[in-house]
């Protein structure tokens, strides 16, 4: 009987993974550039290599999250520029979190024009707990309003002046939630659209230790 996906089992395994297809070369990566197509193409490797080991529960994008039972989104995205979109809920996601936990992989692409094989090369690798998925500056400015005894008025501005989407209304709502329940500091980059469009250069090249936050592959100047 196989034993149930953990948390804990879960960063265990995404440290296997990298380390075992880092620099695999594959006839069905030569040539492919779109970004969407090589994370579907790990997203489905990374689930495999799960579920041979682990019972659980897998889900889609088109559903909700990859890893359901452990509210658990997987995101994989190139180097060359760290970033990913997710579904928008609810315009508190920037400050208090996206709701989930994130994985994600970051790799480099290469190709052997002689052997028409591509391969990957895993170059950081982080788990994100929910608590820590809010918007960087967004958090961190909020913060500082409120220890520097900012009010409710203060809050507002903050709010209307960063263009959280809402109506005046809500933001009032969100500014004295805020004061009374001050957020974490998120480690994402998250920019408005009609879907957030996450950016993780912070988390992959962050260097010290944030309670959270689980470093899997250390990036270091490109290389593992």
């Amino acid at each position: 009987m196989k034993q149930e996906l953990t948390i804990e089992n879960l960063i265990e395994s995404a440290r296997e993974f990298c380390q075992k297809e880092s620099g695999v070369f594959r006839n069905e990566l030569f040539g492919v550039t779109d970004g969407k197509a090589v994370g579907t193409f790990v997203e489905q490797l990374f689930k495999k290599f799960l579920s041979q080991r682990y019972d659980l529960t897998i889900g889609s994008s088109a559903n909700g999250l990859y890893l359901p039972s452990l509210n658990t989104d997987i995101k994989v995205t190139s180097i060359k520029q760290p970033q990913s979109s997710c579904p928008y809920k609810d315009s508190k996601q920037k400050i208090y979190g996206l709701g989930y936990n994130l994985i994600v992989f970051v790799y480099r692409k290469e190709d052997d024009a002689r052997k028409k094989e591509g391969k990957l090369d895993f170059l950081s690798c982080v788990f994100v707990e929910a608590k820590r998925t809010a918007d960087y500056q967004t958090t961190t400015g909020l913060l500082n309003i409120i220890n520097n005894n900012g009010n409710v008025d203060d809050v507002f501005a903050f709010l209307s002046d960063h263009k959280i989407p809402a109506d005046e209304v809500t933001l009032y709502n969100m500014a004295t939630e805020i004061l009374n329940n001050p957020p974490l500091i998120g480690y994402l980059t998250i920019s408005n659209a009609l879907q957030w469009r996450l950016q993780y250069g912070r988390i992959v090249t962050l260097n010290e230790e944030v309670k959270g936050i689980t470093t899997i592959v250390n990036y270091v100047n490109g290389n593992k």
